[in-house]
């Protein structure tokens, strides 16, 4: 594991990105990342609720955190700064 980079617990449903949201610390920096409905119903089902998306997303948490790291370190950020699945 990558010591500069530590996600934080706390995930949470963004009705208007309609994504989940969750943090990674970044040599000691907030970065907000988000994993987008549509390719948690891709990748791991269908959901409809808030609820499941945050249950899909909870069952796959170490798949898409390693995914974020990546995309920290490469520094694929968007135009807010944020890393986006």
């Amino acid at each position: 594991m990558n010591q500069a980079v530590i996600f934080t617990d706390g995930e949470e449903w963004d009705p208007i990105r309609k994504a989940i949201v969750c943090k990674a610390q970044v040599n000691g920096f907030l970065v907000h990342c988000c994993v987008r409905s549509e390719v948690i119903s891709v990748r791991f089902g269908s959901a409809e609720r808030p609820e499941q998306f945050i249950e899909l997303f909870r069952r796959n948490r170490w798949d898409l955190e390693d995914e974020f790291e990546q995309m920290i370190l490469n520094e694929e950020f968007d135009s807010d700064g944020w890393v986006v699945i």
